[in-house]
């Protein structure tokens, strides 16, 4: 058989080009194919768990969504829900319930309440497991609407918003949200929960979530404690001049007679991990403290020259927890008027913080 001619040449390449273009595009559409009826299939599953809250504060009336965690009737949402509000009703499968707050934490943005029900409950799973990028679904209560799925991806791991840091490290999602949908659950690709919608930003075009372990740390105090039971060890962390083994979260001051004191951190060690955190900058003491339960031992990873060394500190009940609901700085939180708005803590620099 002879060899093509130039010209029989290009057809064939302009022919194996269409053909490629077109099975890249089979492709793309078979992908999205298969992703739709995976959101529909979480949807259609996590979705009897997802409910209506109604309440009421000093102003107007409160709507929001929650979702089950236990089959008990205890549900999350988010602090802006259910944090300030009274006369709760949930709505769910047709009905409607009196609900009770059994505890709200604005620290982390986020409240429990109960009905006296047996319910369906969502899987919870680990925000910890999440990289950019990661699809998610959200199950919300949008306006006046029924429940309704939303599907985007994880945009970034955040632990401040124009110049306010938060609390701990908050997920930001690229997911457009609308008023009510503040406390809906954020799904992973197998219908778990790793986060709680507590924020919206600018346009109403992403969010921000808090991380499931947030809300779980805060639940858990409540089994132990019958309240939140935030931790405080009394330290001033800076930004070191060069990296010490990975770090540069300083202790710059050690106040005294305080739990960071009595255990025998000093001013000037390195931090690399407090509790199960490891510490690479200032802002990581923020997102290690958060986890920190009063009353706990909690082991403190220093370098202090060229030694590494561990100490266990007694947490004690963070000042700020004591006449909640305050800022970081002692300063008191004005009433939540945006039901879809959390209230993120700040600090009284960008270069310091508090443990």
């Amino acid at each position: 058989m002879s060899p093509l001619s130039g010209s029989k040449r290009s057809v064939a390449a302009l022919a194996l080009t269409f053909l490629s273009g077109g099975s890249l595009l089979f492709a793309q559409e078979q992908s999205a194919t298969a992703i739709s009826h995976q959101v529909k299939e979480i949807f259609e599953r996590c979705s009897k768990a997802v409910v209506k809250i109604h309440g009421f504060d000093e102003h107007s009336e409160i709507c929001g969504t929650g979702f089950f965690i236990d089959p008990t009737g205890t549900l999350y949402t988010a602090y802006t829900v259910g944090g300030e509000a009274g006369n709760f009703t949930i709505e769910f499968g047709g009905k409607k319930y009196p609900a009770r707050q059994l505890l709200a934490d604005i620290r982390s943005g986020t409240a429990m309440l109960k009905i006296d029900e047996t319910t369906p409950a969502l899987p919870i799973g680990k925000s910890e497991e999440l990289e950019v990028a990661a699809p998610v679904v959200a199950v919300g209560y949008p306006l006046d609407l029924p429940e309704t799925p939303n599907f985007g991806m994880i945009a970034g791991f955040d632990q401040k918003y124009l110049g306010r840091y938060f609390s701990m490290t908050h997920l930001r999602v690229n997911l457009p949200t609308q008023r009510g949908e503040a406390g809906a659950p954020l799904l992973n690709m197998k219908g778990e929960v790793v986060g709680i919608v507590v924020s919206s930003l600018e346009n109403n075009s992403a969010c921000y979530a808090v991380p499931i372990e947030a809300a779980e740390k805060i639940r858990s105090d409540f089994v132990r404690f019958g309240e939140a039971r935030h931790g405080w060890i009394g330290g001033n962390v800076s930004k070191a001049p060069e990296p010490v083994d990975g770090s540069r979260a300083e202790m710059m001051q050690v106040m005294e007679d305080t739990p960071a004191a009595r255990a025998g951190i000093k001013p000037g060690d390195i931090l690399l991990q407090v509790g199960r955190k490891k510490v690479a900058q200032p802002e990581d003491v923020l997102d290690a403290s958060f986890f920190i339960t009063a009353g706990d031992n909690v082991p403190i990873t220093v370098m202090r020259g060229n030694q590494k060394l561990t100490f266990h500190v007694q947490a004690e009940l963070h000042p700020a927890s004591k006449n909640v609901p305050m800022l970081s700085d002692g300063t008191r939180v004005p009433a939540a008027a945006d039901a879809n708005r959390s209230i993120p803590l700040k600090l009284e620099s960008a270069a310091q913080t508090t443990p």
